[in-house]
C-alpha cells in the first residue's frame, strides 16, 4: 500500500536535507556498496519514515542524535521499534556521534549485523502479532 501524499512529500524533503551523520552513512550504503544490498533512505513505512531501510533483510537503520536521549524520545523510539518489529522489520539504532567519530567503524558494525542475517525469503511478509492484517 502506498503511503499518503503528505508522508511521501515529507520523506522527499528529508532525503534532500540529510544530517551530516546520515549523509556520511548514505555515502557508504548507496549503490549497493554494502554487501551488494539495496538500501533506501528516508523510506516511509506506516506512520513512520525510516532513516535507512533494506527490504531484502527487513532491516531499518536509525541514526539517533542527542535528542533521542531526552524527554519522551526513548519511549517513543521503543514504541516505534515495537511497531516495526510487529511487521517483521528489525531496527538497528546507531548514535550519530559514533558515525561522526568513525564512519568506518559504524559501517563495520553494520556489516557484522548484515552478514549475520539471512535474506528475506520470497513471499508475503510475516503476519502482524495477534494475527490479521
Amino acid at each position: 500500500m502506498r503511503p499518503p501524499l503528505a508522508q511521501r512529500l515529507t520523506a522527499q524533503r528529508f532525503r534532500r536535507e540529510l544530517t551530516l551523520p546520515e549523509g556520511l552513512l548514505w555515502r557508504e550504503l548507496k549503490g549497493r556498496k554494502l554487501a551488494g544490498l539495496h538500501f533506501r533512505r528516508q523510506h516511509p513505512v506506516g506512520p513512520y519514515i525510516l532513516d535507512f531501510y533494506c527490504e531484502e533483510l527487513r532491516l531499518a537503520f536509525e541514526v539517533d542524535g542527542e535528542a533521542h536521549c531526552f524527554d519522551d524520545r526513548p519511549r517513543r523510539d521503543a514504541e516505534r521499534d515495537a511497531w516495526l518489529e510487529d511487521r517483521g522489520i528489525s531496527t538497528l539504532r546507531i548514535p550519530a556521534r559514533d558515525i561522526l567519530a568513525s564512519p568506518k567503524s559504524a559501517i563495520e558494525r553494520i556489516l557484522e549485523i548484515v552478514s549475520a542475517r539471512p535474506l528475506r525469503p520470497s513471499g508475503p511478509p510475516p503476519p502482524h502479532r495477534g494475527g490479521g492484517s
